[in-house]
């Protein structure tokens, strides 16, 4: 079975992941574009989220390799700074974080990756945004009903032009709860 969903909050796209398998399917595959793919099983699993930034070959071998010490199999993610999807059978160990501090590190991580994607579209709506949302030369210069029709030709193209700031939003909603969580830590 596969199944389209796209996410811009790991801690979502985890407790999604989590309830397709307490519906008795288990993720196999996840493509970039948001394509789960996902097959039909009687056992219980798990499934947990990382994050990682970019770490050497040697790092990242040995990182999948305390994981999967544990029984944790590695379903999808790279060595190149990515979300990290690990999944294994239901049992008593089913946190991959297994103290204060690796949770910590681990909002602290979460953080930079919104902030890094959240500026990465600022950089994107700073580009898009120079000469305005209408670009129709004139526009605001037009008269009655020529004034209205271009008005309502471009009004779709620039709400369209508005996607990567409410994308932007996300992200940047997406660090101030990652700091929230970290801080709250932090101070227990």
């Amino acid at each position: 079975m596969k199944k389209f969903k796209m996410f811009f909050n790991i801690v979502e796209e985890e407790k999604w992941l989590n309830e397709q398998l307490q519906q008795g399917y288990r993720c196999t595959k996840i493509s970039n574009s948001g394509i789960y793919t996902f097959e039909k099983v009687s056992e219980d699993y798990v499934v947990r989220l990382d994050y990682q930034d970019i770490l050497p070959k040697e790092k990242f071998i040995e990182y999948k390799t305390i994981y999967e010490d544990f029984g944790w199999s590695h379903v999808k993610g790279s060595r190149f700074g990515s979300i990290q999807y690990w999944q294994k059978e239901a049992g008593d160990q089913n946190e991959i974080f297994s103290d204060r501090q690796s949770i910590s590190h681990y909002y602290k991580r979460l953080m930079k990756y919104s902030l890094s994607l959240g500026l990465t579209f600022l950089v994107i709506c700073f580009y898009l945004y120079n000469d305005g949302l209408y670009l129709t030369e004139g526009l605001w210069e037009m008269k009655g009903k020529l004034f209205w029709l271009a008005f309502l030709f471009e009004t779709p193209f620039a709400l369209f032009r508005l996607i990567p700031l409410f994308i932007l939003f996300i992200f940047s909603m997406g660090f101030f709860k990652a700091y929230r969580q970290y801080a709250a830590f932090k101070e227990n």
